[in-house]
This record gives structure tokens, sequence and C-alpha cells, in this order.
């Protein structure tokens, strides 16, 4: 049986955000499920100052790979590049706290009785 990696009981699970930074705004919808999968619709291609902005997509996926965690991470509009890319990874941090909190009427959030 595969080792539970959350502690799961009365823990919400699911967690999402809309963060807006000035004219940009990102969703970013999880799953603490202990199956890895990435959704990155933003498009930032170049550079913000000397930073390479590919590196923002290749961190979003490392993280959600070793956290396993289920993240759609979507800009729904926006502009500026530092502006969308500061909405994405405060988005991300919202939706997991979101997903951490405690609710006692939750239980254990999956049929497995793990995640």
């Amino acid at each position: 049986m595969a080792e539970a990696i959350y502690p799961v009981k009365n823990m919400e699970r699911f967690g999402s955000a809309n963060i807006v930074m000035d004219e940009a705004c990102v969703s970013c919808d999880l799953d603490l499920s202990n199956r890895p999968y990435l959704v990155y619709e933003i498009d930032v291609a170049g550079k913000v100052g000397q930073f390479d902005t590919e590196l923002v997509e290749e961190f979003f996926r490392a993280f959600v790979l070793n956290a396993k965690i289920s993240t759609h991470i979507v800009a729904l509009r926006g502009k500026n590049k530092h502006h969308i890319i500061e909405a994405a990874f405060k988005s991300l941090a919202v939706a997991i706290r979101r997903a951490m909190q405690k609710n006692e009427r939750v239980g254990i959030p999956s049929t497995k009785e793990m995640l």
C-alpha cells in the first residue's frame, strides 16, 4: 500500500485562488492528491530584467512533481510579465494554504483514506 504523504485527517484537500496584481489576474486550482500533474497556461516568454521567464514553468513543474500535487495555473488576464509571474506564485501559495486548512466536517477527504 502506498504511503500517505499529507496529514489527511480533517484537511480540506482542494484549494483555489485568484490573485490580482494590478492589471494581471492568475488562477490556481489544486488537489493535494498524491498524483502530480501540472496545467500551466501562462504566456510570459522572454525576460523580466535579466530573469529568463521560461524558468517559471520549470519551477512549477519541479514543485508539483515533488510535492505530488495536481495543479492548474492559468493567467486570466494581464500584460505585465512581472505582475503575471508574481500573481502565479502568490496564487499557488494561497491555494496551498486553503487546501491545508483544517475542516472537521471532511474527516478523511479520500475514498482511499490516504493522499
